[in-house]
């Protein structure tokens, strides 16, 4: 009898803790869902739209943890603690953007050696979470995230290993209950890395980075008193040492590595080129995109500087005033005759775009002096 009554215990007993863990269980599935979504954009220099899709919907209950609810509570904490609020950044294209998008940028400044991996993590945290709980949340962010791709690659010529249309931004939604969180990164997707298609690893960028550097301190050992004397020197060097490269099939025509090391360039690396010199003497300059017109009447996508000497704005475009000419030589004339051009002159066969990309954010230029530079 007393061992009958032993087993009925013991039953009773055992359905107890399996009930207890059972509804343990359920609370736990209930309470804490994670869903993943990613946005990519395409490449900046054609059109960029939103894409986004879900990368994994499945929803699985967590493994029983000793005390699951502090764990998870931790984790969110690590999430929050991201923040960018102490960096400090003064360039043309960020002052432009919405606080939102300003964040992202400063993701991408503060991480940007170890962007050179291709492969790292860039953490944004939940700061977005109010942002995403509205109703066009996710479409506002990833209006942000590509305006500040643009801004970030257009005022910063040296970050030429970034490929924008292998980044994604990725979003985690977390559901406890009624509470849901967003958690944001940009990574490389399901691509090998985020980095163009010359570049491989951050050895290799380094090794770019040195050799433009290397450059760079050639050029700046002739440096001037004056704005206007540097910058025409940065204009003849760009003009005489860059061929422009007419095949538009050869690496790294499009950045600076391609123009200052290979010496061989479209505008996008002549324009890119003569910002990134304009930087190292501090002379405030900016890239400009739009359309073109030849002297044989043809309309193309075109790149070229806007730079201040003194309190005004001028034109440059160190690709038209580095003309191919099959003798091999060009008059005096024809080397300036896009060299600080005020808006009178360049306006006539430069139509300047502040919309980088079809749909994207309309960006500002400074407003040029009517006449040019005498």
């Amino acid at each position: 009898m007393r061992s009958k009554i032993t087993t009925i215990i013991m039953t009773i007993v055992i359905f107890l803790i399996a009930s207890v863990f059972g509804l343990f269980g359920t609370i736990l599935w209930s309470e804490f869902k994670r869903l993943e979504t990613s946005i990519q954009p395409e490449d900046v220099k054609t059109i960029i739209s939103e894409n986004t899709n879900t990368i994994d919907q499945n929803m699985k209950a967590p493994e029983i943890l000793d005390n699951p609810f502090d764990e998870i509570q931790e984790e969110e904490n690590q999430q929050s603690n991201v923040n960018y609020s102490n960096v400090i950044i003064n360039k043309y294209f960020y002052n432009q953007l919405e606080e939102p998008a300003q964040t992202i940028y400063k993701a991408f400044e503060t991480h940007k050696e170890n962007m050179k991996t291709g492969t790292y993590k860039v953490e944004l945290g939940s700061s977005f979470s109010s942002l995403l709980k509205e109703d066009n949340g996710q479409e506002q962010l990833g209006k942000y995230y590509q305006s500040a791709i643009e801004a970030y690659t257009y005022d910063n010529p040296d970050v030429f290993y970034l490929s924008p249309n292998k980044m994604y931004l990725n979003i985690e939604t977390t559901t406890r209950g009624k509470n849901t969180t967003y958690y944001v990164y940009v990574n490389s997707g399901n691509e090998t890395n985020y980095l163009i298609d010359e570049f491989s690893s951050k050895a290799q960028i380094d090794n770019a980075i040195e050799q433009i550097e290397q450059v760079r301190n050639r050029i700046l050992q002739n440096k001037k008193s004056s704005s206007y004397d540097n910058i025409k020197m940065v204009h003849d060097y760009l003009v005489e040492n860059i061929e422009y490269d007419t095949t538009i099939s050869k690496e790294n025509i499009y950045n600076i590595y391609g123009a200052m090391v290979n010496g061989e360039a479209v505008c996008e690396g002549y324009a890119r080129s003569f910002k990134y010199l304009m930087d190292s003497l501090s002379i405030p300059c900016t890239l400009v995109i739009g359309k073109g017109t030849n002297s044989e009447g043809k309309t193309e996508n075109h790149a070229w500087n806007y730079v201040q000497v003194g309190d005004d704005w001028y034109a440059l475009d160190a690709t038209w005033d580095d003309p191919v000419s099959s003798s091999g030589w060009v008059s005096q004339g024809s080397r300036y005759r896009y060299f600080l051009k005020g808006s009178n002159e360049i306006l006539k066969d430069h139509i300047p775009s502040g919309q980088f990309t079809e749909g994207g954010k309309l960006f500002h230029y400074p407003t040029l002096s009517s006449s040019s530079y005498e």
